[in-house]
């Protein structure tokens, strides 16, 4: 029987206040010139496969859109293959065959989006987790030992962390990994629109990027390769859209919204993040004066928008529903399901315990973030956490 999990809390709730959204990590609010090329695209009847007028009006969309992405991340045009989101382009990335180079055996870092550490195509016993440091950053000296001898590997490594933040060393993980005669799939989905970066300079063979991440649609990404790269094996075949590499008729009204929303993204990027880097530092500040509390990875280079608080004794479900019945929407790396509290992959791989992971809250910043908001969140804080850190207050109790 399906079990469901009840919060039981001592705080009241204002219905009528104005909702504050810090969960940008998670997706973010589409942007007006995404929508407004949606709308356009919408109207365009033409198959983007058809040689007649209305199709190649559809297919100057897509590759109007092609050319945004891969300025937005220093590619070219051509090796850019529309996805579903990120979760497709890491897959389509993470396969053992159709590569320049055989390729055999996938090392993934312990801390990747789920997306990765499920291995693609890869067999089980194929596949190796790459540990990282307290701060969240990889081994680069495990892997240096994981790359050494045997065949080349395929190795991802993502740019930057979804739940801490964390932003890896990748032009060194890439050093490490050609010299070894292998490959690397970067997962840029979360780095995306937030810090400045492109493929050249990362020397990755792979990308994976997504539009809602930056204001665009849901259920559209793409998958960048290097210009010496040929590319992965498809994992849709058919009618060979997207070069071969991807079949399916492509969402033109999606992929149109992705563009305009890199366009956007792109030239509004240091503006916008520079101003919210210093509202996410007054948050932090505000949320530190919890006696225990602790900012996961706070000591290496993170994403400006991006703070994983936790305090040991706090329960994150918990915490996440107090936010919420106070207006303000936050997540966790925790999750509620069959009964059980599952702690952060992510924390555990960086050798935090189970109560301390069990206790992580993601509070991620964004354009439209305000002073106010802030001020806001941490009042919220203020008036949930007496409540929250006395367990004879708050009780968590399945149905």
């Amino acid at each position: 029987m399906r079990r469901e999990c009840r919060i039981v809390t001592t705080y009241s709730f204002n219905m009528m206040q104005e909702r504050i959204y810090l969960d940008w990590n998670a997706t973010t609010p589409l942007r007006r010139e995404a929508r407004e090329a949606m709308a356009a695209a919408w109207d365009i009847v033409g198959n983007p496969s058809s040689i007649h007028a209305e199709g190649r009006r559809a297919r100057g969309l897509v590759e109007d859109a092609r050319d945004a992405v891969a300025t937005a991340v220093g590619g070219e045009p051509r090796n850019v293959v529309f996805t579903s989101g990120g979760t497709e382009a890491n897959a389509l990335a993470l396969t053992p065959g159709g590569h320049k180079q055989a390729i055999d055996k996938l090392i993934v870092s312990a801390v990747e989006h789920a997306s990765v550490l499920a291995g693609g195509q890869f067999a089980p016993d194929r596949i190796a987790r790459l540990p990282v440091h307290r701060s969240g950053l990889v081994d680069l000296d495990a892997l240096r030992m994981m790359l050494a001898g045997g065949s080349p590997a395929l190795v991802s490594v993502m740019l930057a962390n979804n739940e801490t933040g964390a932003i890896q060393p990748v032009a060194e993980v890439a050093e490490l990994v050609h010299e070894a005669g292998g490959l690397l799939h970067v997962d840029a989905v979360q780095a995306f629109g937030k810090i400045s970066f492109d493929i050249i300079e990362l020397n990755a063979d792979f990308l994976a990027v997504s539009a809602h991440k930056i204001g665009g649609p849901k259920g559209i990404g793409a998958l960048m390769f290097a210009p010496n790269q040929i590319g992965p094996s498809a994992l849709i075949r058919g009618g060979g859209q997207e070069r071969g590499r991807r079949a399916g008729t492509e969402n033109v009204p999606a992929i149109a919204g992705f563009g305009a929303a890199a366009k956007v993204a792109v030239a509004a990027r240091h503006s916008d993040m520079a101003r919210v880097e210093t509202l996410r530092n007054r948050l932090e500040e505000g949320l530190r004066q919890t006696r225990g509390s602790v900012i996961f990875s706070q000591d290496v280079a993170r994403l400006p928008n991006t703070a994983l608080f936790g305090v040991s004794g706090l329960k994150a479900e918990t915490a996440v529903v107090g936010f919420d019945l106070e207006g303000v929407a936050v997540s966790s790396g925790s999750a509620c399901s069959s009964g059980k509290v599952q702690p952060s992959h992510v924390l555990e791989a960086m050798g935090y315990g189970p109560e301390l992971a069990k206790s992580a809250i993601r509070f991620s910043l964004g354009w439209e973030t305000t002073d106010a908001d802030v001020d806001r969140a941490i009042k919220a804080w203020r008036k949930l956490s007496s409540a929250l850190l006395r367990r004879d207050e708050t009780v968590l109790e399945p149905f």
